[in-house]
């Protein structure tokens, strides 16, 4: 079964061809990432008017990578939400349409649960269930417990700023541009924080977790109110840290308690070689992290999300910007 995928949540206008919800046929991303960059952060009617125009050209330009026609397209696939509401808009009904013309099934895929399938494709293995995957981009960060397809459950959530999102302004904090993560990855490699003390905020027991006071702490850093302010390198390592420090921690234990098999990590900022690292040194399960380039938002993961699911819903098919995981 061949399915194409469309993602347009945020700043990517992204299509991919997959087959069997694992086989990778083609898959074209175009990145709004310079052009948003002079905002420090992704302008929503902006990125809503960029997918206008670069949505029907990734689409060519995959079918052409898949070398598929439309007749070789079983499925047609595509995020409907969680993101910005404008930017959904421009992906469903382009997928409507071509659904519509072609007579082909419209499969709504959650954003959330797509990331976890990037860990699906091209791997080998199918990752063993029940899995605790933890999704970690720039407007999200999750803990979740898969135990079947389409079976999952919510164990904690951001409390204020999503991970990536703290990423991108402690870099604008910093002065190293956007988008923030791999600006700060790329700062504070090789470099000690050298005692600069920032706080994590553990919440107890929860599976919560919270960024907006270690933000605030790296503010109060950077105004050198705790002292003359350190090298922004020793200040983006000592930030980096505190939040692989707090990820790590949670997603090792809660796969630990509810008796997972695999640890899945996706997202944007799964990208991070850090927080892989630590991860990995902590899980006592096994780690399963796709790609970098599968990491960030792409139409490969939502048709694997799309196989596996095989929900189809009608041409009908609305955005919902704020749909829940189950």
């Amino acid at each position: 079964m061949k399915v194409l995928g469309i993602e347009t949540s945020c700043d990517e206008s992204a299509a991919a061809v997959v087959e069997d919800g694992r086989r990778v046929l083609a898959n074209v991303i175009a990145s709004q990432a310079e052009l948003h960059g002079r905002y420090g952060g992704v302008v929503p009617e902006v990125a809503s008017r960029q997918h206008l125009e670069a949505l029907l050209p990734v689409i060519e330009a995959t079918l052409a990578e898949a070398r598929c026609a439309w007749r070789d397209i079983d499925a047609i696939a595509v995020t409907s939400g969680p993101g910005l509401v404008g930017a959904l808009l421009v992906g469903v009904n382009v997928a409507k349409a071509i659904a519509y013309a072609n007579d082909l099934p419209l499969i709504p895929v959650n954003h959330l649960e797509a990331h976890l399938y990037a860990n699906w494709v091209d791997g080998g293995a199918d990752p063993e269930l029940p899995a605790v995957g933890m999704i970690v981009s720039g407007g999200h960060t999750d803990l979740v417990l898969m135990t079947g397809h389409g079976e999952l459950r919510r164990l904690g959530r951001t409390r204020d700023d999503a991970a990536g999102e703290a990423f991108d302004k402690v870099a604008r904090l910093l002065g190293l541009g956007f988008p923030g993560g791999p600006a700060i990855e790329r700062a504070a490699a090789g470099v000690s924080p050298g005692g600069i003390g920032l706080p994590r905020a553990w919440l107890g027991e929860s599976d919560d977790v919270s960024f907006s006071g270690l933000k605030t702490a790296v503010l109060h850093v950077v105004r050198g109110e705790r002292g003359p302010p350190p090298a922004t390198e020793r200040t983006a390592a000592a930030f980096q840290e505190a939040v692989v420090d707090v990820l790590a921690t949670k997603a090792a234990k809660a796969a630990e308690r509810e008796g997972a098999r695999t640890l899945l990590l996706s997202g944007g900022v799964a990208a991070n070689g850090e927080l892989r690292r630590v991860l990995a040194e902590r899980a006592t399960v096994p780690l399963r992290v796709p790609p970098p380039a599968l990491c960030t938002d792409n139409g490969v993961m939502v048709a694997a999300c799309a196989y596996f699911r095989s929900k189809t819903a009608g041409i009908d098919l609305d955005v919902t910007p704020n749909l829940p995981v189950a």
